[in-house]
């Protein structure tokens, strides 16, 4: 088990008509807001308009800027970064889910950066100041409304990298499942694979000691077997998008990765995957992770795949060997229940990058994960098994 400090600075307003502490919860940080939204949903259904009526009611000053895209573009983080030195903002509201978080977040700390943002994601240049952001989520997925993480793609050069603080916690996040409701069935797929991803990228892990983390990983899994089906076919239905909501937020604030060493390979090799093609980044999770999980499992693996098999699938009268393949059929199947592709190919990728991003993840990265290592072949070889 590893040493760590655990930091949890979010204050979440979770459940129906939580926007009315809104004004409250920015007031603390000044009275000019940078509201940033995606390119239409916020608006189209609601929210935006509640977020409005919650800021002009209280005489809270704020500036628009609207249009994050998916996979948020470096050019837009530039635009909002303008924005908010122009007209002096005090904090950033991101009314949206992950991808309009993690914009609100880039915009915070380059607000005060010095030279070209994107080396900060290039060669994680510690940052001494940022923006406060606050979050109004629209979308279960990312857990970006109670992290420090944020992920950028730099269109021009085909890249898509993260970048981690701590500084760029939110201060806050209201989290109303009703503002979910509105989200149709493939978003809601995506967000689900994205947050089923995001344990399992924490729960395959070298750290075998250490089995807190472990046993609320396995019940954060089996909360989402259960209720996503649910979420998926009855949109409306507010216990499912609740604990799927809470889901997302728990899979990614901190409290599974405490005293573990985490893998992280399927991501990287999906960020490398959205960054030339542009497709949904919980799509590409759901395609890859279960080719990952064929490709680790070998003798010295199976142990933690039959216990993932046993605790989080109910698999029992089985080999290890026989559980563990087992439990990456059952991964796949859940995937494929929610209408989520089990190829490349039918989502239109093929072999023309492939090698390409494999080089490119292995020369930035020498290896990645840490359940088992990977070098630039093993990410080729999992990349053609997935076409």
């Amino acid at each position: 088990m590893k040493n760590f400090i655990l930091d949890l600075p979010t204050r979440i307003y979770f459940g129906k008509g939580q926007i009315e502490n809104l004004s409250d919860a920015i007031k603390p940080y000044g009275n000019k807001v940078l509201v940033v939204t995606g390119r239409s949903s916020a608006k189209k259904y609601g929210v935006f308009d509640d977020v409005v009526e919650q800021l002009e009611r209280n005489k809270i000053k704020w500036v628009e800027y609207s249009g994050i895209s998916p996979n948020p573009r470096l050019r837009e983080v530039l635009e909002g970064i303008e924005i908010a030195k122009e007209e002096n903002i005090l904090l950033i509201l991101a009314v949206g889910g992950g991808s309009v978080i993690d914009a609100a977040k880039a915009m915070a700390f380059g607000r005060y950066a010095s030279g070209d943002i994107w080396d900060y994601f290039l060669h994680y240049k510690a940052i001494e100041k940022a923006l406060p952001v606050g979050a109004v989520l629209t979308l279960s997925a990312t857990g970006s409304e109670m992290n420090g993480g944020a992920v950028i793609t730099n269109e021009e050069k085909k890249q898509k990298y993260p970048y981690i603080s701590d500084k760029l916690k939110p201060r806050f996040s209201i989290l109303d499942p009703t503002y979910t409701f509105s989200v149709p069935k493939n978003q809601t797929a995506f967000g689900i694979a994205d947050i089923f991803s995001h344990v399992v990228e924490q729960y395959f892990s070298p750290t075998t000691d250490w089995w807190i983390p472990d046993r609320i990983s396995e019940g954060i899994l089996k909360t989402v077997i259960h209720w996503a089906p649910i979420a998926y076919n009855k949109l409306e239905n507010y216990s499912a998008r609740a604990n799927i909501m809470w889901a997302s937020t728990m899979a990614l604030n901190g409290i599974i990765a405490t005293g573990k060493i985490t893998d992280w390979a399927t991501h990287g090799m999906e960020h490398e995957l959205s960054a030339y093609y542009d497709i949904p980044h919980g799509e590409g999770l759901a395609i890859l992770q279960p080719y990952w999980m064929e490709y680790v499992l070998s003798r010295e693996t199976e142990e933690r795949f039959d216990i993932y098999g046993r605790n989080v699938w109910d698999i029992k009268g089985l080999t290890l060997e026989e559980t563990a393949r087992k439990s990456i059929e059952e991964t796949r199947n859940f995937f494929n229940s929610l209408g989520l592709p089990s190829k490349l190919s039918e989502v239109g990728i093929f072999d023309e990058y492939i090698g390409e991003m494999a080089d490119n993840l292995g020369k930035r990265e020498g290896t990645i994960g840490r359940f088992k290592k990977l070098g630039s072949e093993d990410i080729e070889k999992i990349y053609r098994m997935a076409l």
